[in-house]
């Protein structure tokens, strides 16, 4: 089995993505690459099983009904005060689920950066579907939404911190090896400078591990109520085992 990792920008800069090859005993990362365009995402989706994308699928449901209403100039707010009405256009169903889950508040596709993101995943989305390839976004196709902060809290790793400069370097460094201690089986090869230099490119491992996830049955589904709406604003794979549990999967 093959599973790819996208840990998708705004724009090919800083866009990583990872391969890793799952055999009986060990999991090996066949490739890694930055500044990755959709068409190589693309190519690279074919010969995989299971692709996880580090960006939301969709919006919010609540959002795109105020964007429609706000442009013939009919919003109306439900709640006297506004907040929880506001944060229903943030935040997606799945996003709520998260925060339950782990605590962590994923970043609002509807009024954060990530938007920017998210415009070039819908483009990509669409390549992906024209390439023939099943992108039910809920993750029962080919591709799945990963969360790799939630993966990492779920897997009992670090998911604070990491990213940026200076002493946060030390920390993303400090953090492949606690991977790769609590995943003995993880090749990282001629990957692993790399891993250590880019959190991008660590990411997009991460969002290769989650896939895997996914693909073994070891990641959270949602139930018939909750995935009406996850088929339009997207659904984030949460972990449900230990990182061992990835390497006990079906035979390959």
């Amino acid at each position: 089995m093959l599973t790819l990792g996208v840990d998708l920008a705004a724009a090919d800069k800083r866009t990583a993505m990872a391969a890793v090859e799952w055999l009986p005993d060990r999991a090996i990362v066949r490739d890694l690459v930055l500044d990755v365009s959709d068409a190589h995402i693309v190519e690279a989706s074919e010969r995989a099983e299971k692709v996880g994308l580090d960006c939301p699928l969709g919006w919010p449901e609540p959002f795109v009904a105020a964007v429609q209403a706000h442009r013939i100039g009919h919003v109306s707010v439900a709640d006297a005060d506004g907040a929880q009405w506001r944060r229903r256009l943030a935040y997606r169903l799945t996003d709520e689920v998260v925060r339950n889950e782990t605590g962590i508040i994923p970043l609002s596709v509807a009024a954060d950066r990530i938007a920017h993101a998210a415009f070039r995943v819908a483009g990509l989305l669409a390549m992906l579907a024209a390439a023939g390839h099943d992108v039910d976004r809920c993750g029962g196709g080919r591709v799945v939404e990963v969360y790799p902060a939630a993966a990492l809290c779920r897997w009992g790793l670090a998911y604070r911190g990491y990213k940026g400069r200076g002493q946060q370097d030390v920390r993303h460094a400090d953090l492949v090896t606690a991977l790769c201690r609590a995943a003995p089986w993880l090749e990282l090869g001629a990957f692993d400078r790399l891993c250590r230099r880019s959190h991008d490119a660590f990411d997009s491992v991460i969002a290769a591990l989650n896939a895997r996830a996914v693909a073994v049955g070891r990641a959270a589904e949602p139930d018939d109520e909750q995935r009406t709406v996850a088929r339009i604003e997207g659904w984030i794979a949460l972990p449900t085992g230990p990182l061992s549990s990835l390497i006990v999967g079906p035979e390959e």
